[in-house]
């Protein structure tokens, strides 16, 4: 993708990212984690994204920044995505919105930008509880991604 990304900082560990939103409400530290996570034998990292809430010490996955750079964000997190898969090539990411209309956003974002995401990665949505390759115009619980084998 060659939208505008912000600046990440990687954690030694290749599964947490921070960057800062900045925009018309300030600077806005965004955290994006991947998790291990086990389900019916299946493992893969569940991402986790949003802002840093000092108060409570973790992400907050409900807030909204309107700092006017969803597409900067959305491309940030999709390098981070990347990163991870090619850190990792055997394990899946998968991904939810915290949200309906934010898993419909990242689902715009993934059609937006299939053709170029599918030359570094298998893209997979969840579709009445059963995963299948990603398609356009159809609505997804959920979505997942795999590093894509170049020979």
């Amino acid at each position: 993708m060659n939208q505008e990304r912000y600046q990440l900082l990687s954690h030694k560990n290749h599964l947490n990212f921070e960057f800062v939103s900045e925009g018309p409400n300030g600077k806005i530290k965004k955290i994006v984690r991947f998790s291990p996570e086990n389900i019916g034998g299946a493992t893969f990292f569940n991402l986790a994204f949003g802002h840093w809430d000092e108060e409570i010490g973790d992400i907050d996955d409900q807030a909204i920044s309107n700092n006017k750079d969803t597409i900067k964000i959305l491309a940030t997190v999709a390098e981070t995505v990347i990163a991870v898969t090619e850190y990792f090539p055997d394990m899946m990411v998968a991904a939810q919105g915290s949200t309906p209309g934010r898993t419909r956003l990242y689902q715009m974002g993934i059609a937006a930008n299939l053709n170029k995401i599918k030359k570094a990665l298998e893209v997979f949505g969840l579709n009445k509880g059963r995963w299948e390759p990603f398609t356009r115009n159809i609505n997804y619980e959920a979505f997942s991604v795999k590093f894509k084998e170049t020979v």
